[in-house]
C-alpha cells in the first residue's frame, strides 16, 4: 500500500485499438498533474473484455505514450511494487475481494440463468435486475455453490437514498440510488467486470485521484458504495469534459474520428499535437496556446480544467502544427520531412536542401509537402489567362514584354541564388518603369505553371537551376508569342 499522501494518477485503457484523442487526453492530464504535484504516474491495462481485445494494441498503447513524451513511472512493461499491471493477470486477487465484499453485505451471488434474466426484459430488451438472488438464504448459496452451478457476483445498491461525492471539476454530485442497477461484478467466468476492477485497483495501487471522461459521473456513486462497504478511503475524482466534433456530436472512435496515429500519420507534429490536446477542456492562467510539454507540466491546474464541452478544432492544430514547424531546425525538419518528401514527384530531381528551406514555412502538416512540390514535375504550357493579376496590373500583354528580358537579365547572374536573383529582377522592373511585383508575378507564373507556389520567383529559379529555369521562360515566351 502507497502513501496515501503521494499524489498517484492512473491511465487504465482498454487494448482495443488505435489511441483515441479522448484517451489520450485523459493519460496527459494523469501524467501532469502528477509531474505538477511531484507524484507518481500509472499504466495499468484494463484486458478482462476478451471481446474488445485487439491483436498488438498493447504495443500501440506503450508506443503512443512513448512518442507523445508521457512517462510512466510503474507499468506492466516496467513494473512496479503495486502489479501485476494488467487486469487479466490479477483475476485471483478480484476473486478474493469479491467474496469478502459479500461477506461485507456490500454484494451477493446471483445463480440466474439467461432465461430468468430474458423475462426481466421489456420490449425494448432493457431489464433490470429484481435483486431476486439476493433473499436467498445463506443454506441455500451454500448449497448451490457447492453443485458448481454457475454464478456471478452482483453489487447489492441499496434501494433507497442517494449517493453523493464532490467532483473537483463539476463540483456536487448526487445520484439516487433506484437509478443504479445491481451490476455484475465478477463474471461467471471468474473475471471482473470493469466497475469492480477498477475500484480494487485504484486501492491497491494507491490511486489518489482518478481522471476520467464525464461520462462515469453518474455511475462513481455505485464504485463509492464498493469503497465504503470495504472501509476504503475513496480516491478524489476528477471528470473531464468531452470533446465534441461539433456543436451536436462527440469525437469517437466508433464512428471512425481521428487517433493520434491518424494525425501523426497526416503530418501533423507530435508535439503539437500533445500541445493541442492539453488545451481540448484545460486552459492556463496565461491563456498561452504554444507549450511545451515541460511547459505545460509546470503550468497545469485542476483549476483550469473546463466543464463546458471541447470543441476539436482541426485548423487551429493545423496552425499550432505549423508554428512547431517554423522553429523547428532545418536538421530537424529535414528528418521529420524526408518520409513525406520521397512521396513527391519531385523528390530526387531538384536539391533537397533547398526544396527543404522553400517549404519549413510554408507548411502546417508535412503531408502537404508533396502537393505543394509535385508541380515542378508536371509543369507544361502555360494558361496565358494565369498571367492577369488585376492587383498586379499584369497580364498576357505585360508577360509577353516582360519574360525576354527575364530571360537575359537571369542569363547573367553569376550565381544562380535567391538573393543576387531577387535583386537582378527588381532591378530589371526599375530598369523598364514597372513595378516590381509585375516582374515577379510574370516570371513566377512562367517558371512554375501556377499561380500559387510556395515559393517567389526567385526562389522558383534558384530551385530550376540555371538551365531550366532560362529553358521554360523561353518556352513560356514563344508560347505567348504564338497566343
Amino acid at each position: 500500500m502507497q502513501d496515501k499522501k503521494e499524489v498517484r494518477t492512473r491511465f487504465a485503457p482498454s487494448p482495443t485499438g488505435y489511441m483515441h484523442i479522448g484517451n489520450l487526453r485523459t493519460a496527459l492530464y494523469g501524467y501532469l498533474f502528477a509531474r505538477k504535484e511531484g507524484g507518481k504516474f500509472i499504466l495499468r491495462l484494463e484486458d478482462t473484455d476478451a471481446k474488445r481485445y485487439v491483436a498488438d494494441a498493447v504495443q500501440i498503447i506503450y508506443d503512443t505514450l512513448k512518442d507523445a513524451g508521457i512517462g510512466y513511472d510503474e507499468g506492466p512493461d516496467i513494473g512496479g511494487p503495486c502489479g501485476p499491471y494488467v487486469q487479466s493477470e490479477r483475476a485471483d486477487i478480484y476473486k478474493q475481494y469479491a467474496e469478502e465484499l459479500v461477506a461485507r453485505g456490500g454484494a451477493y451471488y446471483c445463480f440466474c440463468g439467461k432465461e430468468r434474466l430474458d423475462s426481466l426484459k421489456d420490449e425494448n430488451g432493457v431489464g433490470r435486475y429484481d435483486k431476486h438472488c439476493l433473499h436467498l438464504s445463506p443454506e441455500e448459496v451454500q448449497k448451490k455453490l457447492a453443485a458448481g452451478e454457475p454464478y456471478v457476483i452482483r453489487q447489492n445498491v441499496p434501494e433507497e437514498g442517494s449517493g453523493s461525492y464532490d467532483d473537483l471539476v463539476y463540483g456536487h454530485v448526487s445520484v439516487d440510488f433506484k437509478d443504479i442497477e445491481d451490476g455484475v461484478l465478477l463474471k461467471s467466468d471468474g473475471m471482473p467486470t470493469y466497475n469492480f476492477a477498477n475500484v480494487v485497483d485504484d486501492h491497491l495501487m494507491g490511486i489518489t485521484h482518478v481522471i476520467r471522461g464525464s461520462e462515469y459521473l453518474s455511475s462513481t456513486p455505485k464504485y463509492n458504495l464498493m469503497y465504503d462497504a470495504f472501509g476504503w478511503e475513496r480516491p478524489q475524482y476528477v471528470h473531464l469534459p468531452p470533446i465534441m466534433k461539433n456543436a451536436h456530436e462527440k469525437l469517437s472512435k466508433r464512428n471512425g474520428d481521428a487517433s493520434y496515429q491518424d494525425l501523426v500519420q497526416k503530418g501533423y507534429i507530435e508535439e503539437a499535437i500533445v500541445n493541442y490536446i492539453a488545451l481540448l477542456g484545460w486552459s492556463p492562467k496565461d491563456n498561452r496556446e504554444k507549450m511545451s510539454l515541460a511547459e505545460l507540466c509546470e503550468s497545469f491546474s485542476l483549476a483550469g480544467i473546463n466543464k463546458s464541452p471541447a470543441i476539436f478544432d482541426e485548423p487551429k492544430l493545423r496552425w499550432l502544427s505549423g508554428e512547431y514547424i517554423k522553429e523547428m531546425s532545418a536538421e530537424e525538419f529535414a528528418r521529420r520531412a524526408r518520409p513525406f518528401l520521397q512521396r513527391s514527384k519531385a523528390f530526387g530531381k531538384y536539391d533537397e536542401a533547398k526544396l527543404l528551406r522553400i517549404l519549413q514555412t510554408r507548411v502546417e502538416i508535412l503531408s502537404e509537402i508533396p502537393a505543394k512540390i509535385d508541380f515542378l514535375e508536371e509543369y507544361g504550357p502555360v494558361d496565358p489567362a494565369l498571367y492577369t493579376n488585376k492587383k498586379m496590373k499584369t497580364d498576357a500583354s505585360v508577360a509577353r514584354a516582360v519574360l525576354p528580358w527575364a530571360k537575359d537579365c537571369l542569363a547573367g547572374v553569376a550565381a544562380f541564388e535567391n538573393a543576387p536573383l531577387y535583386e537582378a529582377l527588381v532591378a530589371l522592373a526599375q530598369e523598364h518603369g514597372l513595378k516590381n511585383g509585375q516582374v515577379l508575378w510574370c516570371v513566377r507564373v512562367a517558371l512554375t505553371g501556377r499561380e500559387n507556389t510556395p515559393g517567389g520567383a526567385s526562389e522558383m529559379a534558384e530551385l530550376l537551376g540555371r538551365e531550366r529555369c532560362l529553358a521554360r521562360l523561353a518556352a513560356a515566351s514563344a508560347q505567348l508569342e504564338q497566343a
